[in-house]
């Protein structure tokens, strides 16, 4: 692992994570701009003093050879982002391919083993849900998580916009997944949990179930014969009740193998619930025994209020309370977290808290002291050893990969030069790739003569001013053309294939 705990980066992410070496993130929690165009700024006397960033999406924001990049990677997806142009507007396309390059390198440095949770809200989820099912694969969406940020808005004309989205997969479907509760509602505890001894409220259930039996299960006990009702006895062992029967009240337990044993261990111990004479006897079941309520993909109840003390008035800050539920549910102690747009490090502090490994990662400088300032103020120290200005690592400069790939750029000529029995080397064809990816974006997928939109596979690098009259490997004489219109063009000038073109009626 070429990462160490407690690091935080401050720099670009997308150069920081193509630096990590694969597979050994467990759990990725993201909360990107959300495309909103708007800009953002913690206000003056805040914790988060100094923070601020813009949800302004223009061409300045992608690097052309992104485009080509994703074409050739996922030519499908690229697709899905350039119809977003179509279906929203430009800013859209740009936003989702600077998303959708960083998505390839967190889908890389996740373990098998691993989740990743983007954050978003409804003006790009729809989007970032195609973008999600192409790198990491529709069979590995697990929920569409409905976070509900608020209790009311007023939105004149509209129903009140009072949640966030959070887009939950795995890498695999062996991912690492602990169950998380709430606890149960008071209305349902006093309906269900009716009885009460002195250990507390119970409910009863079942020691017998559908169908008769010819062997012990169906044999009577007690005076009770369970076959008179078309039962048998079904006596819980291998269940997590079992496993808390033998925690708190019958040691060994669940090694007993007697149907009939069993029943009488749970009646020595005052488990066994005994109604009217001549009715079957049944089990009790402890509410301390039931953890609560499994969590839901509506997550209603966890809020930050305005005067709570983990907030800094970082413009979009995420409770505490919701990460730590993340954090749990999908990594273990030990296990190493990334936020790549870590902001106010609400997950640093969480994973801190809960302990797991963490790496953050932001483009602010102001990250530095926010993150330092809540370690400082919301972690459960423990110990006197635990002193973030000591114990964090602030990096401007990437890590080095255990594994580097050399890519050194190559003249053109080289690519079109090269002698046609000898094979391209790795390095060869990263340089080339590297050239188609840029001109592809600048081209914007299309070829330069006829103008149609092709897959990146389908495209070939071309001097515009052939070498035979002159010309030169500089940028600006370098095109992408189809196999028709590379096949058309030959060794002579762009000028001959656009007038052969045009009179095809072509162009």
């Amino acid at each position: 692992m070429n990462i160490k705990n407690r690091t935080l980066y401050i720099a670009d992410n997308l150069n920081i994570m193509r630096n990590i070496d694969p597979e050994i993130i467990d759990l990725i929690y993201l909360d990107p701009p959300f495309n909103t165009k708007k800009k953002y700024k913690a206000p003056i006397g805040s914790k988060a003093e100094g923070a601020s960033f813009k949800d302004i999406w223009t061409d300045e924001d992608v690097k052309h050879e992104w485009y080509g990049e994703v074409a050739e990677q996922n030519p499908e997806l690229y697709q899905v982002i350039q119809a977003a142009e179509t279906l929203y507007d430009k800013s859209m396309k740009i936003y989702l391919m600077a998303m959708a390059i960083r998505l390839f390198e967190m889908h890389r440095i996740l373990k098998p083993t691993g989740s990743i949770y983007l954050h978003c809200d409804p003006t790009a989820s729809h989007y970032l849900k195609m973008v999600m099912d192409s790198i990491f694969g529709k069979e590995n969406f697990q929920n569409e998580v409905i976070w509900k940020r608020t209790s009311t808005h007023n939105d004149p004309g509209r129903f009140g916009r009072i949640h966030d989205t959070l887009l939950f997969y795995t890498k695999k479907d062996n991912a690492t997944w602990n169950s998380q509760y709430e606890a149960h509602d008071p209305k349902y505890i006093k309906k269900s949990y009716c009885h009460q001894d002195a250990r507390g409220r119970y409910r009863v259930g079942d020691l017998t179930g559908a169908g008769t039996s010819k062997g012990e299960s169906g044999q009577p006990w007690r005076g009770v014969n369970p076959t008179d009702t078309g039962r048998h006895w079904a006596v819980p062992r291998t269940n997590a009740y079992a496993e808390y029967i033998e925690k708190h009240f019958i040691p060994n337990y669940r090694q007993i193998s007697s149907i009939h044993d069993r029943l009488n261990a749970l009646d020595e111990a005052g488990l066994i619930y005994w109604p009217k004479k001549g009715t079957i006897p049944r089990l009790k079941g402890y509410l301390d025994s039931s953890p609560g309520r499994p969590l839901q993909d509506i997550i209603a109840d966890i809020k930050m209020g305005s005067k709570a003390t983990e907030r800094t008035s970082y413009p979009t800050q995420k409770p505490l309370a919701l990460l730590e539920c993340i954090t749990k549910a999908s990594s273990n102690e030990g296990d190493m977290v990334l936020d790549p747009f870590c902001g106010c490090a609400t997950a640093c502090v969480a994973a801190e808290n809960l302990g797991r490994q963490w790496v953050g990662i932001d483009m602010s400088e102001s990250a530095e002291v926010i993150t330092k300032l809540r370690l400082q103020d919301e972690v459960d120290k423990g110990t006197d050893l635990w002193n973030p200005i000591e114990d964090v690592t602030v990096s401007r400069t990437p890590p080095q990969l255990t594994h580097p790939t050399t890519e050194k750029q190559i003249p053109i000529t080289t690519l079109f030069s090269h002698p046609p029995d000898q094979s391209y080397s790795q390095t060869e064809l990263q340089a080339f790739r590297s050239h188609k990816h840029r001109m592809y974006g600048n081209q914007e997928g299309r070829c330069n003569g006829c103008k149609h939109p092709f897959p990146f596979r389908n495209m070939t690098i071309d001097h515009i001013r052939p070498k035979s009259k002159n010309g030169t490997d500089e940028p600006n004489n370098l095109q992408l053309l189809c196999g028709a219109c590379n096949s058309t063009k030959g060794n002579r000038s762009q000028k001959f294939l656009i007038d052969t073109l045009e009179k095809q009626f072509i162009r």
